[in-house]
């Protein structure tokens, strides 16, 4: 993977990603955040988005973008070699990326907290987990993005890789480490309101 060419002057890494909705990636999480974001500009993301030879520069999409995507994730995690630690935060969850700006969806999903992991499959599928167990108008907007954007590949292809498990334990660091399901990481939630 053709990456930053400052990547390779560190020996460890941190990701903090806000997880949100993704025009193409249905979804992006921690593993979104590293393969695309870690990709350099010309090259690495040429070879995740583009077909070779072909003249439509976003000619890569669905299933194939999701694995290309993940690779690219895939070949950073493996440079820092279990240096890594991921922060995935549930805030202003619109179903657009951040770089849309002003044109981004305006947000809908209520805000749920931060999860912290060494595991990207886990923190990226607990993510998925928490936003599945909200209500269906809490998340509708973001699961549908999710799902006509074959999204969930990223998580069954991280699988594929062995980049991680999908298998978790969600502990609630503000009720001294309770073991809590994603239904109780949504219970109660308040609707999104805009900070003013």
């Amino acid at each position: 993977m053709a990456v930053g060419k400052n990547l390779s002057n560190y020996d460890s890494f941190l990701a903090l990603t806000h997880f949100k909705g993704h025009t193409m990636g249905g979804f992006g999480g921690s593993n979104k955040n590293i393969g695309i974001g870690c990709a350099d500009g010309r090259i690495g993301k040429s070879w995740i988005h583009t077909h070779p030879g072909a003249e439509n520069m976003w000619s890569i999409s669905e299933e194939e973008f999701m694995e290309k995507m993940t690779e690219s994730a895939k070949a950073t995690i493996d440079h820092f070699k279990g240096h890594i630690a991921y922060i995935n935060v549930m805030r202003n969850m619109s179903v657009s990326c951040d770089c849309e700006g002003v044109a981004a969806a305006p947000v809908v999903t209520p805000n749920v907290g931060i999860l912290a992991s060494l595991d990207i499959l886990a923190i990226d599928q607990a993510c998925i987990d928490i936003v599945y167990a909200m209500k269906e108008e809490e998340h509708h907007d973001l699961v549908e993005r999710i799902e006509t954007r074959h999204g969930l590949r990223q998580l069954t292809y991280m699988k594929e890789l062995g980049m991680g498990n999908d298998r978790y334990i969600l502990l609630d660091i503000d009720h001294d480490d309770d073991r809590i399901l994603p239904s109780d990481a949504v219970k109660d939630l308040k609707p999104f309101k805009e900070e003013k």
